[in-house]
């Protein structure tokens, strides 16, 4: 015969091996789950970042395109453009060598602040009626984890 003090013996107290290896199981794939979520919004930050940058960089093109209006087509193309010290120099210059040295200082920017490899380009196409000169800004950056380049395009009228 049993005691009454002996009764609690019976009960199972804690857990089994097979029950904490199979918590350790299933912690162990939502952690592999939140890692990688973890790991997809830094990609997505970054890219967001290079994509702000983007937007960032055609307005400046933008904005000094139309500070330049005489020269239109000198600011057309993908050129180095050069340092002609018109901006915080003591030369005079002709707005086609402000033209270039905007694109130097704007290129120079476009590889600092975007990705390595990245390409920038303006194109213009003259509109007749009324005269006036449409702008396309074409930037493209590679983007780490993806097969091709991120680009931005900004089009405006001037």
């Amino acid at each position: 015969m049993r005691r009454k003090f002996d009764t609690h013996f019976d009960k199972q107290l804690g857990f089994t091996l097979i029950e904490t290896l199979v918590a350790m199981v299933v912690l162990a794939v939502g952690m592999l789950g939140i890692a990688a979520l973890y790991i997809e919004g830094l990609r997505s930050g970054q890219a967001s970042v290079s994509r702000t940058t983007a937007v960032n960089l055609a307005a400046d093109m933008a904005d000094r395109i139309r500070a330049n209006p005489t020269v239109p087509a000198s600011y057309a193309g993908a050129g180095p453009g050069a340092n002609n010290n018109c901006v915080n120099g003591a030369a005079a210059c002709t707005p086609a060598q402000v033209a270039a040295e905007d694109w130097f200082w704007w290129l120079q920017d476009v590889q600092n602040r975007l990705p390595q490899g990245a390409a920038a380009q303006v194109v213009t196409v003259p509109i007749v009626a009324p005269p006036m000169n449409q702008y396309d800004i074409l930037l493209a950056w590679p983007e780490p984890g993806q097969p091709v380049n991120a680009t931005y395009q900004l089009r405006f009228t001037f």
